[in-house]
């Protein structure tokens, strides 16, 4: 069932998830390194030659993935390379589909309820 009150907690978790996934590079860049076992994490040039955009942007985008604790870097010789945090990927995936939840929430709210119209006399175009 879908809960109709959610936390402040939750939709914080959200906001930070979508937020994060809502630049299309972004999202990209997620989808590269899920595909990508953690032997072969990319470094930044090869990430930036696949997308087709500056190392600099690639950097950015990394920098906001690694902030909420998407990706993770390691260090290997001269490069920097990254690659998703599967665990923290699925914690994610599941705020996202609570956020889409999709059929009968826990209570049925009605318009006529909780409208202000309803409630101060007022005919409304319900």
């Amino acid at each position: 069932m879908c809960a109709t009150k959610y936390s402040e907690e939750d939709i914080n978790s959200q906001i930070v998830v979508f937020g994060a996934l809502a630049d299309s590079t972004r999202l990209k860049l997620v989808r590269l390194l899920c595909g990508q076992h953690r032997s072969n994490a990319l470094c930044v040039n090869a990430l930036a030659q696949f997308l087709g955009v500056s190392q600099s942007a690639v950097s950015q985008h990394l920098r906001v993935l690694k902030g909420i604790g998407l990706v993770k870097r390691e260090r290997r010789g001269y490069h920097i390379h990254y690659s998703i945090v599967h665990d923290n990927l699925e914690k994610f995936r599941k705020i996202a589909l609570s956020a889409l939840c999709v059929g009968r929430s826990d209570e049925d709210l009605s318009c006529q309820q909780y409208c202000p119209l309803n409630s101060k006399g007022h005919k409304s175009a319900h």
